[in-house]
């Protein structure tokens, strides 16, 4: 019967309207400003692309269950190979940022027809010696969405649509896709997110859906002048968010089979992820604003200091040649703005780059609701070498204790007579709110 024009109109509570609401103009702002970062040079954009395609490859293969890190995703694409034991994870890598170049410098040209999904799909596997029989053509398996448990037993969580039904569902998805993009009676942003959890109900092609869907937001954001997309990664905050990921497709595709238009759980987490990606992109414009603004002798400082890590004053005095009054100097100004951070007392003091924009930045929170949700489990207060430890269990870097304190964030507080750190009312909320989800996603 096809899709109809009224599956586009999502169904949202009272609650998901004004989320929708405000989020599509926080992000219609910034995509009607993002002019103003032209003051940036050509070669700083590159830049900023070129590590956001690096984050973004690691970061959407990363979801699907490979094992490498950005550093070693850096190492691929340029050319150097890990290991042979990850000979896959390097092949779906370096498929994912062909991928990505592809979009980048041609989207203009990729119209959205199922012949082009299923070029971007051989291009996706280009890579993988396994995948070649089924490159760039429908499913002819079942693929259902699995689970599976520590005792090695696996579990469906969700039937995708069966390979003899899936040309059909994806002829009729494109088609009713471009005729919503064509009435321009609906958000754009709104039509993306029915186009991709419905492409992942489908379930098209035998393997790298989920890569593909990710691939695929990026082209159709571009498509219609987010033009701001290649210089911040979406991947990387659906990483960093990956159960409420699972846990809104799951509950809207479940939702669709009974009302095609209930899609309001994903679009809101969308929207979200969106928000949290302009963010981070604001983050970093904000520092190569300021880095446009160093002298050359700051630039040195400041560049010796990412090159080594870590420097100290002596350390900076003996590289660059210059003497320790004026290193010092540049030091402190470097520091005030914001460029790179001071550790230790004066005379053990060592300087490296700042954490802003390095540190994880999913949605509405810094990351952390995993660490969050456990010190609720133990009784809302933890001390502070646990806390240290906890945050690094869960793979952050110990500078986001005091990120989880700071009055933007505020999960956190500290306990004057005990020094233990606390949860604060907005903890406790994302707290419950996480171990839900959690909950949710193993719900069979």
């Amino acid at each position: 019967m096809g899709i109809s024009s009224e599956a586009f109109l999502p169904q949202l509570s009272p609650i998901q309207i004004g989320e929708t609401t405000r989020l599509l103009g926080e992000v219609d702002e910034f995509k009607g400003h993002w002019r103003r970062v032209r003051e940036l040079n050509a070669d700083r954009l590159e830049e900023l692309r070129r590590v956001t395609t690096i984050e973004s490859a690691g970061s959407s293969t990363r979801i699907e269950g490979a094992e490498l890190s950005d550093a070693e995703v850096a190492q691929v694409l340029q050319g150097l190979s890990i290991d042979s034991f990850r000979a896959r994870d390097e092949a779906e890598v370096k498929g994912y940022a062909n991928f990505l170049t592809m979009v980048y410098e041609g989207f203009n040209a990729i119209t959205l027809t199922e012949n082009h999904i299923k070029q971007l799909h051989s291009v996706l596997l280009g890579h993988t010696e396994k995948d070649e029989r089924h490159r760039g053509k429908y499913k002819t398996i079942d693929n259902h969405v699995e689970a599976t448990h520590a005792d090695g037993r696996k579990e469906i969580l969700f039937h995708t649509e069966s390979p003899f039904g899936t040309p059909l569902r994806m002829s009729e998805l494109v088609a009713a896709t471009n005729d919503a993009f064509a009435s321009a009676e609906i958000h754009p942003l709104v039509i993306i997110a029915r186009f991709i959890v419905d492409f992942l109900a489908v379930h098209p092609f035998q393997d790298g859906n989920g890569r593909l869907s990710r691939g695929l937001t990026t082209l159709l954001m571009l498509q219609n002048g987010y033009e701001y997309v290649p210089y911040s990664s979406l991947e990387r905050v659906v990483e960093e968010n990956k159960t409420r990921y699972y846990v809104a497709l799951r509950t809207s595709q479940l939702a669709m089979r009974e009302q095609p238009a209930a899609f309001g759980d994903w679009l809101v987490f969308f929207l979200q992820a969106l928000r949290t990606q302009k963010r981070a992109l604001e983050a970093k414009v904000d520092v190569e604003r300021s880095m446009l603004q160093l002298s050359d002798a700051q630039q040195k400082v400041l560049d010796a200091v990412a090159l080594k890590g870590r420097m100290t004053a002596p350390q900076l005095v003996t590289m660059l040649e210059i003497p320790g009054r004026t290193v010092r100097y540049h030091l402190d100004s470097l520091a005030r703005q914001g460029l790179i951070e001071a550790h230790g007392e004066r005379r053990g003091r060592f300087y490296t780059r700042s954490a802003s924009g390095a540190l994880p930045t999913p949605l509405a929170d810094p990351g952390t609701n995993g660490i969050i949700a456990e010190i609720y489990q133990r009784g809302k207060r933890i001390r502070k070498g646990e806390l240290i430890k906890l945050v690094k269990k869960h793979g952050y870097d110990p500078r986001v204790v005091g990120l989880l304190h700071g009055r933007r964030i505020a999960h956190l507080r500290r306990d004057s007579k005990t020094g233990e750190s606390v949860l604060t009312s907005r903890g406790e909320e994302v707290a419950r709110e996480h171990l839900f989800a959690m909950r949710l996603a193993e719900r069979p």
